[in-house]
């Protein structure tokens, strides 16, 4: 296996163990208490069933729309998180990294979820299919 598969096979897992991970995150609050939360509570299922989704389509491959869909689902779980701490999002606010760890375990995760795609972008050409000169 050359060295270019390997590192394209290992940045594709760990962005879908990243996004699995939030994906994950958001679920367990949705059982343990978001539920209970009007729109707020469809909010997480709804990004954790999709983080699942994305995570696992990006384990078959990696084309650009999925790799824009992968950073679309982290970076709504970020907007939202900050827009939970500051004005608010239907009438739900909260404080600081709370609930904790899942606050900061999430931000981790959505945060590498990025960082790993902009790494993927740099190193990892896509295959050009271009007409010989």
């Amino acid at each position: 296996m050359s060295d270019r598969r390997v590192l394209s096979a290992t940045l594709r897992a760990a962005i879908a163990a990243t996004l699995a991970g939030s994906g994950y995150i958001h679920a367990q609050l949705y059982v343990d208490e978001y539920r209970f939360i009007h729109v707020v509570g469809l909010l997480f299922l709804l990004q954790a069933s999709v983080s699942f989704a994305v995570a696992a389509l990006l384990l078959i491959g990696m084309p650009p729309l999925l790799r824009v869909a992968a950073a679309g689902v982290a970076l709504g779980a970020l907007a939202g998180f900050a827009a939970s701490r500051t004005v608010g999002v239907f009438g739900f606010t909260e404080k600081g990294l709370q609930p904790a760890p899942q606050a900061l375990l999430s931000l981790l995760a959505e945060t590498c979820t990025l960082l790993l795609l902009a790494v993927w972008q740099a190193t990892v050409p896509d295959r050009v299919v271009a007409a010989p000169a």
